[in-house]
């Protein structure tokens, strides 16, 4: 059985590096895409008091029937993975009838923003933070209204020329990461590594080391590292361990040294050497053979942080020095010098081509955070 999953693994690496082949003989040109602002129809509940007055000039409750009662303006901003965003600067204007409509605030700790004593008329909000795109919306208040807007969510700036404002791209690939942590498959499982903006800014080495990280340490790595061992356990896998729990201990050592070393090798080593970016970049466009042939070729291609597509040498590489290097650590029985390390490098590529069939088509619709930004035809695709 081990041997039949082997070589479909180094099957799908054959495949992957035949069609790699022909996607680095292509053009790939960018294309810009714009965000424009929405509008939303205000929705509020217009409280009255008193008796109202059967002709003109009858007053309710004090005031007179045709004077204009200023009304109030709230809302919540969040960031694009739906948690709430403290310190977002929201500027209220209208058409300069009055003073009430040309205010600013920022959002508090719970993400809301208040006006109050607003003139009734048209109103336009417009929504900045460090590091996020500009949101913009739209509305008229009545004469004693409340509007609640609502929630207005805001997207990673795509690009430097939408936050020119002192912020570096340091500070753009730190929001975006942020983002990226939140990614989990159901709720829980990590899905760090993969990035649904196609104009994603390349990540600093720093940068790379702590996603990497972020994703050992993370308490689901323990968890699958742990059940693997238990199975290799109950096949008496790598007998040279033994059994019982020092067996066990054994197994699940060696499991976690293999992830920890080809992380590490994989995401944060060798792509800042050779500047290159770790994570997978969602296709979602185009027919399902491209995308599938798209996916398998990621595992020997991928971004390099110029933005143009290069050979994946950090994931071929990183194979290839974690199979060798497993090798000091598993059973002597186990160990096959130099082709043992190949065939755990064909491995290595294999399970990352299927771990990208499985972001290409099935993971974003079960990651509920994952980021709303459509790549849309992305010409940057290879």
């Amino acid at each position: 059985m081990i041997f039949q999953c082997k070589s479909v693994f180094i099957a799908l690496a054959l495949v992957g590096f035949f069609w790699a082949s022909i996607c680095m003989g292509q053009t790939a040109q960018v294309a810009a895409t714009a965000s424009g602002e929405h509008s939303w129809e205000n929705q509020s509940s217009k409280n009255q008091a008193g008796t109202s007055g059967a002709t003109s000039g009858t007053t309710t409750g004090g005031t007179s029937a045709g004077e204009s009662v200023p009304g109030n303006i709230s809302g919540t901003i969040l960031d694009q993975s739906g948690a709430v965003l403290t310190g977002a600067h929201v500027k209220l204007t209208g058409d300069g009838r009055d003073r009430s409509l040309n205010q600013e605030v920022p959002s508090g700790n719970n993400g809301q923003f208040e006006f109050s004593n607003v003139a009734p008329g048209a109103f336009e909000l417009v929504v900045t933070a460090p590091g996020f795109a500009t949101k913009t919306s739209s509305g008229t208040v009545h004469s004693g209204e409340s509007v609640i807007v609502p929630q207005i969510a805001l997207e990673v700036a795509s690009n430097l020329t939408e936050v020119e404002v002192g912020l570096s791209q340091t500070e753009v690939a730190a929001e975006q990461i942020k983002v990226e942590e939140k990614q989990r498959v159901l709720g829980m499982i990590p899905n760090f590594y993969v990035t649904y903006d196609p104009h994603a800014v390349p990540l600093t080495s720093k940068q790379k080391f702590q996603l990497a990280s972020r994703t050992v340490v993370d308490p689901v790595t323990f968890l699958f590292v742990g059940g693997a061992a238990g199975v290799e356990q109950a096949e008496n896998h790598f007998a040279g361990y033994g059994q019982g729990a020092q067996g066990y201990a054994k197994r699940f050592a060696a499991g976690y040294a293999d992830t920890v070393i080809g992380t590490y090798i994989g995401a944060a080593i060798l792509p800042s050497i050779l500047k290159q970016d770790p994570r997978y970049f969602y296709k979602g466009t185009g027919t399902m053979r491209a995308r599938f042939f798209y996916a398998i070729a990621n595992s020997l291609i991928c971004k390099g942080d110029n933005g143009k597509w290069q050979p994946n040498y950090s994931n071929v590489l990183g194979s290839l020095a974690a199979g060798g290097i497993s090798n000091l650590y598993y059973p002597e029985q186990d160990r096959d010098g130099t082709t043992l390390t190949i065939e755990n490098a064909g491995i290595g590529i294999g399970a990352t081509a299927i771990s990208n069939l499985f972001q290409e088509f099935i993971l974003r619709k079960f990651t509920p955070k994952a980021s709303n930004k459509n790549p849309g035809n992305d010409t940057t695709n290879p």
